[in-house]
């Protein structure tokens, strides 16, 4: 059957135009048990374009047609998908456009079949598009999912006419095909919900573990618009004013989204203030629409991102003008991502909103030690100075004045140290920790993200660690302070790295110590399993302050395949200090 009807139309837009696959069906010649073998073929298939390929081909073998199709059409009755055979791919192309379901196509019942000797005698028969291959003998019949009609069985040119037989046949077939489809759609629905929920998660690890906040509300939009089909994702976010503005968009014609404010009493307001997600058909035919950029689309999707109450922002998901709208399932499934994405958003708001609570805590207690103790100690100082001044002055012994200045060094030196541990303090709390511990605990925490506890191989001059503590102790003399704290960060950025983006099963740290001082160097290595480096990286600020770190300390860095071909290498070296 031609991807076409009878008469002129428009180009086949934002559906998909394939011819079917040869999938061999092996029938006996038995109509009951071929029959009943074309249904299994047909049922057996979960992926709906296997489904419609099978129904096309078993319909053509079973009734002896040379051309037949499908034609899936949405509610509003536009064609979607069409998948044909008989055609030469060559005369498909030149039509290019799926047909309308008017003239003869038109006619086909929501339930049983048409059947006709010649379609061009009927009297709703308008005539073929250039191109189109006649036509005579035609059967057509609705698949129908539930109590809807999914798509339209195309059949014609068999030779002798169709029978009243092959119309049992092909309602039969339509029935089953029916119950495929729906199967079809409920796996689809169920894995769809599963990666929107999955992408949840990931949001929410991201997050609490401390992803950089910009990065995580564009993994956001990325991963909501790779799994909902959509051609652009967009956020749109309060702003100055309490104004709501789209503040990151990716995808098609993102550029012109991004810094638009949405109008006030438009869907993107009311999803925010009242919580629940909008489904558009076509912004570009909408009369309610205020945003003129917004226009340039079609069916659009609006998810609150929202948790107890609180509007964090809309998720916005857009799709090409003629494109298959979104549904109600994927409205649920994305309004379940876009609270989970809120909810791990306002944790990482509270998180950071107590960090600097604890910050301010630490400098009033800081504040509060140089006061009691440092400062106290030097204006104690300062009063004896000024007493050695005044005998001084007079005339005293200076034996005496001598013991009194010691006094004073003395308190001045012990300042200096007060100074220091209280300076020390502001330090990562961990500075007072080994390297060695440091490490082991780095691992531990990793653990949540990678879902697996990493392999930690720590040495000293190529030889493990003893359980004395000894080793440790002569780890933490060769590093020193600063390169232990580039050390840990290394560790903890190669670990981040691979629970974010190498989807491994196994990691490995490794981290050597040889030699001692300028001649010794400390040698770091995280390497994983997973899926390695992509063809094009968007970001580097973390590899590119592991670089830094290198190049403050006159060493290297590397990042690049594992030696096995599989996964990631990490490599970080620097000299002892």
């Amino acid at each position: 059957m031609s991807p076409h009807d009878e008469g002129p139309g428009a180009p086949f837009r934002g559906g998909v135009l394939s011819e079917v696959d040869a999938l061999p069906v092996p029938f006996t010649g038995d109509a009951l048990h071929d029959l009943l073998d074309a249904i299994l073929a047909v049922a057996s298939e979960l992926d709906l374009p296997e489904v419609l390929n099978r129904f096309v081909q078993v319909s053509a073998e079973l009734t002896g047609a040379r051309y037949a199709a499908i034609n899936v059409v949405d509610a509003r009755g536009a064609s979607t998908t069409f998948v044909y055979t008989g055609v030469p791919t060559a005369v498909a192309r030149m039509m290019g456009h799926a047909p309308h379901a008017f003239g003869v196509l038109g006619q086909i019942p929501a339930e049983g079949a048409l059947r006709l000797d010649d379609l061009r005698e009927h009297p709703a028969f308008i005539g073929f598009p250039r191109e189109h291959p006649p036509m005579g003998s035609f059967l057509g019949a609705s698949v129908r999912v539930g109590n809807q009609v999914f798509g339209q069985l195309y059949l014609s040119e068999k030779a002798g006419g169709f029978t009243a037989a092959d119309e049992r046949t092909v309602i039969a077939l339509a029935a089953a095909a029916g119950v495929a489809v729906a199967n079809a759609q409920l796996y689809a629905e169920a894995a769809r919900r599963e990666h929107w929920l999955r992408a949840g998660q990931d949001i929410a690890t991201m997050l609490l573990e401390g992803i950089d906040e910009e990065e995580a509300l564009e993994h956001i939009a990325a991963t909501a618009r790779e799994i909902a089909g959509a051609d652009v994702a967009a956020l749109a976010l309060p702003g100055v004013g309490g104004q709501l503005f789209i503040e990151l968009a990716a995808g098609h014609e993102s550029a012109r989204l991004v810094g638009a404010r949405m109008p006030e009493g438009g869907r993107a307001w009311t999803v925010m203030t009242e919580g629940r997600g909008l489904l558009t058909p076509s912004l570009s035919q909408s009369r309610s629409v205020k945003l003129e950029v917004m226009r340039a689309f079609g069916p659009a999707m609006f998810a609150p991102l929202q948790t107890s109450g609180r509007g964090v922002g809309v998720l916005i998901l857009l799709r090409r003008i003629g494109a298959a709208p979104f549904d109600e399932s994927d409205l649920a499934t994305a309004e379940s991502f876009a609270a989970q994405a809120a909810l791990a958003y306002v944790l990482a708001e509270a998180r950071h909103a107590q960090d600097i609570a604890a910050l301010l805590d630490e400098r009033e207690r800081i504040a509060r030690d140089l006061h009691d103790l440092a400062i106290q100690q030097l204006f104690a100082t300062g009063m004896q100075l000024e007493t050695v001044r005044r005998r001084s002055a007079r005339g005293v012994d200076p034996a005496e004045l001598t013991s009194i200045v010691e006094e004073a060094l003395d308190n001045v030196d012990s300042s200096v140290r007060q100074i220091r541990q209280i300076v020390y303090a502001l330090r990562d709390p961990d500075a007072a920790t080994g390297l060695v511990e440091r490490l082991r605990r780095e691992a531990s925490l990793a653990r949540t993200g990678l879902g697996f506890a990493p392999s930690m191989v720590l040495t000293l001059d190529g030889h493990g660690l003893s359980d004395d503590g000894i080793d440790e102790d002569l780890v933490d003399e060769r590093t020193g302070t600063d390169l232990t704290d580039d050390v840990v960060a290394v560790v903890r950025e190669g670990l981040a790295n691979a629970a974010r983006h190498a989807h491994a099963a196994s990691v490995t740290v490794r981290v050597d110590v040889r030699g001692t001082g300028p001649l010794g160097v400390v040698h770091v290595e995280v390497e994983d399993d997973g899926v390695g480096l992509p063809p094009t990286r968007d970001r580097s600020s973390g590899t590119g302050n592991l670089a830094a770190r290198a190049r403050q300390h006159g060493g290297t860095f590397t990042l690049g395949a594992a030696p096995t071909g599989t996964g990631t290498l990490l490599t970080w070296q620097s000299p002892l200090s």
